[in-house]
């Protein structure tokens, strides 16, 4: 009977320890599932040309076309890159190679916060959108955006931003310039203030919009 009854109790035991294994298993599962859809969705990618990567959370994923994109964010692109993302219905931003720009907040009817870190991008907001507060930093300064499409980035050896429609605020060193369409200011180092309003030429609009596309 003993001899009987210990391969059935084996048995038993290596049944519950699969059981608990399986339920750990499925526990840890749903764990990453919450965490998952804890993470607010920001936009997606709507064109990429090379390389590509958003990172957050000690994870960096390779984008590709209407890959999702979420608050937190750091998303990157690598030489002779570019990559355009849709944040909300309204706006698009472009940009240029080796290009970081991390997504600090970004809610559809309130605006939100971008940081950029390096590279250049286009921000274009869709003509006639109701506007929402919505800020860029950089080590240069504070971009206010003010419902419009303008440029910020490298450009004739200095931190430029340009408006090609609409307006915006730039602060820096102390001093807040507001630019309207065709005006470009310019910051040669981080701390500076930014020049006053002036136009630029249209080989150096042309050199930056273009650097983004």
């Amino acid at each position: 009977m003993i001899e009987k009854a210990e391969p059935e109790t084996n048995h038993r035991l290596v049944r519950r320890s699969l059981l608990r294994l399986a339920a750990m298993g499925l526990a840890m599962l749903s764990a990453g599932a919450r965490q998952a859809l804890a993470r607010e969705l920001a936009g997606s990618v709507e064109a990429i040309k090379g390389d590509a990567f958003a990172e957050a959370q000690d994870e960096r994923r390779k984008l590709e076309n209407a890959a999702p994109l979420f608050i937190a964010d750091q998303v990157s692109t690598g030489s002779q890159s570019r990559l355009a993302i849709r944040l909300g219905k309204d706006t698009t931003i472009h940009l240029g190679e080796l290009a970081q720009l991390t997504i600090d907040r970004f809610i559809e009817n309130a605006g939100g916060e971008l940081t950029l870190q390096s590279g250049a991008l286009v921000f274009d907001k869709t003509p006639g959108a109701e506007p929402k507060p919505l800020r860029i930093r950089s080590s240069f300064g504070l971009i206010a955006v003010r419902g419009t499409r303008f440029f910020a980035g490298p450009s004739a050896n200095v931190f430029g931003v340009f408006v090609a429609r609409g307006s915006v605020s730039v602060s820096g060193g102390g001093k807040e310039v507001v630019l309207g369409a065709g005006e470009g200011t310019n910051i040669a180092h981080p701390g500076d203030a930014p020049t006053p309003p002036a136009p630029w030429g249209q080989p150096r609009i042309d050199a930056a919009l273009e650097s983004t596309q």
